[in-house]
């Protein structure tokens, strides 16, 4: 009899929660919530039971429609605390959702276009000894955009993939080879594809720092050989400095190039004895036509020489960017501009027949 007025009671109760708004709801999520317990207890073979993905869903839905009263009351495998921290957590969610911004792209700063990342791959691929304060430089230069060594390193660290052949260059380009008043020279030399000798002599202006001009000689030089490769060296230019810089080496004590420099009324001075440091731009100009031209190339003759180094002039002075200029050239120093190219069509301009490759406006 006691039992019988128990289940009454709990049917007068659950009829009057189904009148209620959202008894329906809240009645029907119950009675499911207390299955699905039901179901891992038998399950669980008498040890803590491993709840699924499936089960956390359906105890968490069915948290959604509850009241926090009633949910602790059908708690039966599941702490109270476990269910309430759910369906807070699955409230936030929904607040999350309905109140948040719909932004689809991440908040911070943009990183480069599409079109800025295919240049500065393109550059690199097409010239892979460049590093990245290089490929920085050239791209500002072309394009006119601000760019900096660390944006370069993450775009190829993203987007570069070097290829198995890139430490040298392609058959194609190694077969085509086969103060404003004070300049500085200074003589090395070289050896052609069959090992013959060859003197350069190399004038530099040590305000600009462009390249004057190349002197070529094949075999041992003296005093009339001398003359005649500064003479070649200085040929396209209309006016002399003031002074010219050299060092102690023997090949420039001859009287025949005093003589020659005093008859164009240009003052020599020399740099300290042994210290290479001294004379520090020359130097620098040297390593770089060494590293970056000659040991890259072969060639047969003096002329194909001369040809060549000229080359090399054109896009070291007109094209090539400069640390010591902040990304210009040259012949943009100190004054003068490059019409910027456009990032979304431009094109590629070879130098020193295919070695190099700058991108500029199309």
């Amino acid at each position: 009899m006691r039992d019988l007025v128990i289940l009454f009671i709990h049917a007068i109760v659950t009829l009057c929660r189904l009148w209620r708004p959202g008894g329906v709801r809240s009645v029907v999520a119950e009675s499911i919530l207390i299955k699905q317990q039901l179901l891992i207890l038998n399950c669980s073979r008498k040890r803590a039971p491993n709840l699924r993905a499936w089960d956390r869903f359906i105890a968490g839905l069915c948290s959604l429609c509850m009241k926090p009263a009633r949910l602790i009351r059908s708690a039966i495998v599941l702490k109270p605390s476990t269910l309430l921290n759910l369906h807070h957590a699955l409230r936030n969610r929904k607040y999350r959702v309905l109140f948040s911004h719909k932004r689809k792209q991440k908040p911070g700063p943009k990183g480069p276009s599409q079109e800025l990342i295919n240049a500065i791959v393109d550059t690199k691929r097409r010239n892979p000894t460049w590093g990245c304060p290089r490929i920085a430089q050239q791209v500002a230069l072309a394009f006119s955009v601000s760019l900096g060594k660390d944006v370069v390193r993450r775009v190829l660290a993203n987007h570069y993939k070097p290829d198995s052949d890139s430490c040298g260059p392609s058959w194609l380009a190694f077969l085509g080879h086969m103060k404003d008043s004070l300049w500085s020279l200074d003589l090395f030399r070289c050896e052609s594809m069959i090992l013959r000798t060859h003197w350069i002599l190399v004038v530099m202006d040590q305000y600009s720092r462009r390249i004057i001009g190349f002197g070529v000689h094949a075999g041992k030089v003296n005093g009339t050989t001398f003359c005649r490769m500064f003479n070649r060296a200085i040929s396209d230019q209309g006016t002399m400095p003031k002074y010219l810089s050299s060092d102690h080496d023997q090949l420039f004590l001859f009287e025949r190039g005093r003589a020659n420099l005093r008859i164009l009324d240009v003052a020599e001075i020399k740099t300290v004895p042994y210290v290479p440091l001294s004379h520090p731009f020359v130097e620098r100009l040297i390593g770089t036509i060494r590293r970056e031209y000659l040991d890259r190339i072969l060639f047969g003759t003096s002329a194909d020489l001369e040809n060549k180094l000229l080359d090399f002039r054109s896009y070291f002075n007109g094209h090539r960017a400069h640390s010591s200029l902040e990304g210009g050239t040259r012949d943009q120093y100190p004054s003068g501009s490059q019409p910027s190219a456009d990032l979304h069509s431009y094109r590629w301009q070879s130098h020193c027949r295919g070695l190099y490759q700058t991108p500029i406006a199309a």
